[in-house]
């Protein structure tokens, strides 16, 4: 800590002695200047995204109904016609020409600022759901593609990505069915009488009338009673719940079942790096037992400083887990975000970017001022990415400031897919990458956190991936692949982010112009790595028991399969009276898959040290990176792709060891 303080005075000088001229790229400048449109441009009259129908609310109708009757066109193509190539191609069109309206009003019901605009988009994605559950359970339909599937003299004529488009088709066919939306009640507040709670705790949570709210774990708390408390009521037994999540994975085991799998798991895992739920946990298994000292010393240390600080119960208990790790990482290795952040402003990120992915693949960003009504906030940035001899890639809209009612979280949308039309010009992609960072105040850029960098370059890397992607069909183009492989591009991305050449290249004091001294970059790549074992030993915990839930059925209530799960693959005890599991709301969007993050993670830091990490801007290997990965979306399987960027197969022991070696 004494040579980070001694560094950071050697760069207090005043403006007038140290002030440098800095030189962005043009996205670098577009980024860090104002914003500034005149009033008719601002106007909803060239349409979102430069439809001319939406530029109001109602145009949703218009859109949603055009699009149903081309469904209805497309559906008797496929149905009609002979069993061929053209019957997956129609296939695609038909996901095409739906996935186009739906995917986009799917970012305008969560991001606009108008309410109007928000319901509007909100009913069409009912309402093309709604088509796309009838399709899926269209007999007709499914025949036409199954006639493809069975036979042989068709088959043969199939190059490899019309066959697998055709099987992932099927695929959806199999599993149709399970259309939920968000985890019903794992996010609802759980209310207590507010005489139950002593009355030093009660300000601590939100009070309504005589009854208190709790509304979240309060992990952050300081106060150890409060996170033992909301840990206690806010987790307490909901018995609805418990019997709506019991017919859940009944369902689920019974449609898996129904079309010919073991399990939900086996069904799920079809198709993804892992292919079966053996290996996923031969990986969790192995990966605890590598980190096992390593889990043991964290905890350790948590506890150590629990009773320094006199605690009433000594033992460490799971609510103390997220406290303590962040309180030692703060002792440890004390970063603190405002000192990094003026090297961090938003334009310097933009020029690194735009640095980086010009050196390792050609291609550059060209800021676009989009057409009037185009965007929904007029804070809106539009890219345009260009390769240096391909030309134009696809458009990304950068939505990244804060604003009321924008939800505060880092994602990429895919408005709409890569393809090659019938007129064998290629469709193409157009993503929204929405952040949560501060706005410019007055002459001062936005400036962004260590941590706010490192989730521009985690989307950035999936919207490369959409932007490379040059798939023949859009239902497998870009991110729309196995979900165990979709993170690695953008986890791959925040090596890059953490390294002082790549760093090296555009953080400067956004100020004095003066570059971010190589000892912060030490600094906060320790803090990182500081309880790192216990934190992904909670995460091995929740994708054991995501695959344990969607196993064979165990003749045991699953609260009792998570104690048994938590004793086994995480260590800190079960709470009694408790069901945690009934707030992981991730067991109903990755069911199966809640493991792929961490595969996705160890994939990423294999081809980090690799091809990357003795120089991150070799172009050699960037090509190789978007050839063997990036360029193939889920038309290829995905350990092929791996492969190919690894020149070997990766063993489970390879893709644990890497992840250790991340410590």
């Amino acid at each position: 800590m004494a040579m980070l303080t001694h560094a950071l005075k050697c760069f207090k000088r005043s403006d007038t002695v140290c002030r440098r001229f800095i030189t962005w790229s043009p996205v670098g400048a577009a980024f860090n200047a104002q914003q500034r449109r005149r009033l008719d441009q601002l106007q909803n009259n060239g349409g979102l995204f430069g439809s001319p129908q939406l530029n109001s609310p109602s145009g949703f109708q218009a859109v949603k109904l055009r699009a149903l009757q081309e469904t209805e066109v497309l559906v008797r193509r496929a149905c009609e016609s002979p069993p061929s190539a053209t019957t997956v191609e129609t296939f695609d069109r038909l996901s095409d020409c739906l996935c186009k309206v739906a995917d986009l009003a799917d970012f305008i019901k969560v991001a606009h600022p108008d309410a109007e605009y928000r319901k509007a988009a909100e009913k069409t994605c009912v309402d093309i759901g709604t088509a796309v559950e009838k399709l899926n359970t269209n007999v007709e339909l499914c025949q036409s593609l199954k006639n493809v599937l069975d036979r042989e003299d068709v088959l043969a004529t199939l190059d490899p990505d019309t066959r697998r488009v055709a099987e992932l088709f099927m695929s959806d066919f199999e599993i149709s069915g399970i259309h939920l939306d968000e985890a019903k009640g794992s996010h609802l507040p759980q209310a207590v009488e507010k005489l139950s709670l002593p009355e030093h705790l009660r300000h601590c949570f939100s009070v309504d009338g005589d009854s208190v709210q709790i509304r979240g774990l309060h992990a952050d708390s300081p106060d150890e009673m409060v996170r033992e408390a909301a840990y206690k009521i806010f987790l307490y037994p909901n018995p609805s719940l418990l019997l709506c999540l019991d017919e859940l994975l009944a369902y689920r085991h019974e449609l898996a079942n129904l079309v010919g799998y073991e399990s939900f798991a086996h069904r799920a895992l079809k198709g993804t790096m892992a292919k079966t739920p053996e290996t996923v946990m031969k990986f969790l298994a192995l990966l605890t037992e590598k980190l096992s000292d390593r889990t043991a010393r964290d905890f350790k240390m948590m506890k150590d400083m629990k009773s320094r600080t006199h605690s009433v119960n000594s033992e460490l208990m799971p609510w103390d887990h997220p406290f303590l790790s962040g309180t030692i990482r703060g002792d440890k290795c004390s970063v603190n975000p405002a000192l990094y952040s003026p090297y961090f402003s938003l334009g310097a990120c933009m020029h690194g970017l735009d640095t980086l992915f010009h050196k390792l693949l050609g291609v550059s960003f060209h800021a676009e001022e989009p057409m009037a009504g185009e965007v929904w906030s007029d804070d809106v940035r539009k890219l345009a990415v260009l390769h240096e001899t391909e030309g134009l890639l696809g458009y990304i809209y950068c939505d990244f400031f804060c604003r009321p009612d924008k939800p505060h979280q880092d994602c990429h949308f895919t408005i709409r897919g890569g393809r090659l039309k019938e007129d064998g010009q290629y469709q193409l992609p157009v993503v929204v990458l929405m952040l949560s960072l501060p706005p410019p105040a007055g002459r001062t850029p936005s400036l962004l956190t260590p941590g706010m960098v490192e989730n521009l370059f985690h989307e950035m890397g999936h919207a490369m991936h959409s932007m490379l992607g040059r798939t023949r069909y859009q239902h497998v183009t870009g991110t729309r692949c196995s979900t165990d492989f979709a993170e690695v591009p953008s986890i791959l991305m925040e090596f890059f982010a953490s390294d002082y050449r790549v760093l090296s290249q555009f953080a400067r004091h956004y100020q004095t112009g003066e570059p971010l001294p190589e000892i912060m970059v030490s600094h906060l790549c320790r803090s990182k790595r500081v309880c790192w074992a216990a934190d992904t030993q909670l995460q091995i915990f929740y994708a054991a028991l995501d695959q344990v839930y969607h196993g064979t059925p165990k003749k045991r209530t699953t609260t009792e399969i998570l104690k048994d799960v938590q004793e086994k693959f995480y260590g800190l005890p079960y709470v009694p009276n408790t069901a945690w599991q009934l707030r992981f709301s991730h067991l109903i969007g990755y069911g199966a898959k809640y493991y792929s993050y961490l595969l996705s993670r160890a994939v990423a830091s294999m081809v980090w040290r690799q091809c990357f990490l003795k120089d991150p801007f070799n172009r050699a290997m960037g090509e190789r990176f978007r050839r063997e990965m990036l360029a193939h979306g889920g038309a290829k399987e995905p350990i092929l792709m791996v492969e190919g960027m690894l020149q070997k197969t990766p063993t489970i022991e390879d893709l644990v060891e890497a992840l250790v070696l991340d410590l």
